[in-house]
């Protein structure tokens, strides 16, 4: 089985805020688990797709790149978007096609906006998803905490299904890239 790994909106302003933007929780544990599962990804032989919106930083200067703590591979693959969809108006629908990826392994940020939009996209588009439970992030809203909403997704994204394909949710000490999928069907 093909898979990859998809890191959403990991850039260095959206992680470490501004001026207007606070921090996403627990930034430096993201972080960690990031490069954890970076390494699982690599050994797995598994690819590694990392996916900026451009309305980070404005789409430019250092605030836009990827986190600088993240250790990124020299063959990854970096697509730009503008909506909160990453399969929207970007290669990333054909790239996962024509690569035969079956299995995606989720984090990034934010956790209520982009990472609920792949997972649920991924899985009616043909992929099995793994959602690194202690791998997504975001900031507190006005009426929840980033932590109730980064629990509320990880309990209603765990076993989210179109039918064939479905959202499995683990941790990153797990062995994400062992998917379990085919135990459900």
């Amino acid at each position: 089985m093909k898979q990859a790994l998809l890191i959403i909106d990991a850039q260095q302003e959206l992680i470490d805020g501004n001026k207007e933007e606070d921090n996403v929780f627990d930034k430096k544990t993201l972080l960690n688990n990031i490069n954890l599962t970076i390494e699982k990804a690599l050994i797995s032989n598994s690819m590694i797709i990392f996916i900026r919106d451009k309305d980070v930083a404005s789409g430019r200067g250092d605030g836009f790149q990827i986190h600088q703590d993240i250790k990124i591979p020299n063959e990854s693959k970096i697509f730009d978007k503008e909506a909160t969809n990453s399969f929207y108006g970007t290669p990333l629908l054909s790239y996962l096609t024509e690569n035969e990826i079956e299995h995606l392994v989720i984090m990034g940020c934010q956790t209520e906006q982009c990472i609920d939009t792949a997972v649920r996209t991924a899985t009616i588009n043909g992929f099995d998803v793994t959602l690194v439970r202690d791998g997504h992030s975001t900031k507190d809203s006005s009426t929840l905490s980033a932590q109730q909403i980064i629990m509320h997704h990880n309990e209603i994204l765990d076993g989210h299904y179109n039918v064939e394909h479905f959202s499995d949710v683990r941790s990153a000490q797990e062995d994400l890239f062992q998917p379990r999928h085919n135990n459900y069907r």
